[in-house]
């Protein structure tokens, strides 16, 4: 008995000539197990004339952009200032509905605040 041997063109099996073969197609069928997790939105109940009196400084991994993005999002939302790429100043306290979500995704201690003794202004 002969073995083939097999090509592959970006992780597809394909035949002498590149086209695809699927004769294995219980193989190579979409098995994404982590489908996109969609991160919940949260709307400021702030006012525009709140003071900013709350320093906030994270260090999200690059490993976890979506969520450092997401996080800068929700953020600006609050009505956040950015002051650097990852310290941010804006109205206190943080919503507690909030920092229990931050604390379910895993974000709880990539993360301080500190208050303010005096209102920031740009």
């Amino acid at each position: 008995m002969t073995r083939r041997k097999k090509f592959y063109y970006k992780g597809v099996p394909v035949n002498i000539l590149g086209l695809p073969s699927f004769s294995d197609s219980k193989k190579f069928k979409n098995t994404k197990k982590n489908k996109r997790l969609y991160l919940r939105s949260f709307v400021s109940d702030f006012k525009k004339d709140a003071p900013k009196n709350l320093l906030l400084m994270y260090d999200v991994p690059y490993t976890r952009k979506k969520e450092r993005d997401w996080f800068r999002r929700q953020l600006k939302n609050f009505d956040f200032v950015m002051i650097q790429k990852s310290v941010w100043v804006g109205p206190s306290p943080l919503p507690v509905d909030f920092l229990a979500y931050l604390k379910r995704i895993g974000l709880q201690k990539e993360f301080k605040t500190f208050k303010l003794a005096k209102s920031y202004t740009n």
